[in-house]
């Protein structure tokens, strides 16, 4: 029996973070919860140049500090070249290779394809916000048991505005969420997920966030010092209270990474005959 293999791709740059926990923490959820012999390895990208083959069958590629403008940096080229492959697989292969990108590698990929304008934002994005749907995201497979509007981390300091609508309806591309609507100020709204394809899903939020361990994290004394000098004590607890409802990030965790994993897993075990303890996805979806 074929084991079915995840690629992370740690676009961290050995900068510290709660990301990697969280990722991994889900892919040792699924692994449990499913029959298939699921196995997984980290590649880091940008610290190490080191970026995996098309073995894999599901990849994931992480959130991370610095600037997604172009860069002559030694990892990006290979980046790329990895992403075009995977996109090149689908296009000819009926097996397919899934696709998650989170914060820094939605903005790579959303530049990288043309999809609008990547600039700084005029001030970091730092919180749990709501991020709301479209009527595209509605009814996606892996947005649709949220609610609109849904919460989720968001911390970035760039951003996807502007939509090359041309170049996006070209590609077969759908807006899955926008940015929270600010009337009171003069900004477009920045785009917060998108389908690429069937088998690739972006989002610029972090859906990998989870409440529990992330609130001990920012109760912390240091990391309440540092949230508090850079971002005031009202931004604080309005986290900290967030981190603890459990119809916020904790809901937003519980349904975006493990559902994309979980349709992963059916597809793979459609083509290999492994079964799988949770359903397949409706045909209406799949």
């Amino acid at each position: 029996m074929k084991s079915l293999k995840i690629a992370i791709l740690d676009m961290y740059d050995n900068f510290p973070n709660e990301g990697m926990r969280c990722i991994v923490q889900l892919v040792h959820r699924i692994q449990e919860e499913q029959l298939a012999d699921i196995s997984f390895d980290v590649f880091n990208v940008r610290a190490e140049v080191a970026l995996p083959g098309l073995e894999y069958d599901i990849y994931i590629s992480t959130g991370g500090p610095g600037s997604p403008l172009p860069s002559t940096e030694a990892w990006e080229q290979p980046y790329f070249s990895l992403i075009d492959s995977l996109f090149a697989w689908n296009r000819s292969h009926d097996r397919k290779k899934h696709l998650l990108l989170i914060c820094h590698s939605f903005q790579l990929v959303s530049r990288h394809l043309g999809i609008g304008t990547l600039s700084k934002r005029k001030s970091t994005s730092f919180g749990i916000f709501p991020i709301h749907l479209t009527d595209d995201g509605q009814s996606d497979p892996v947005l649709q048991d949220l609610p609109e509007p849904f919460f989720a981390v968001d911390s970035r300091d760039y951003q996807v505005t502007s939509p090359h609508w041309e170049r996006i309806n070209a590609l077969g591309v759908k807006v899955l969420c926008l940015e929270k609507d600010r009337p009171h100020v003069p900004l477009e709204r920045a785009l917060m997920a998108l389908r690429f394809t069937d088998e690739v899903v972006g989002t610029q939020f972090h859906p990998e966030a989870d409440g529990e361990g992330m609130l001990r994290y920012f109760l912390t004394e240091e990391k309440r010092q540092q949230v508090v000098a850079n971002y005031g004590e009202a931004k604080y607890n309005d986290m900290v209270r967030l981190l603890q409802d459990p119809n916020a990030i904790e809901l937003t965790e519980s349904v975006i990474i493990p559902t994309f994993l979980r349709r992963a897993v059916a597809s793979f075990a459609a083509f290999s005959e492994v079964p799988t303890r949770i359903a397949e996805p409706n045909a209406s979806v799949a």
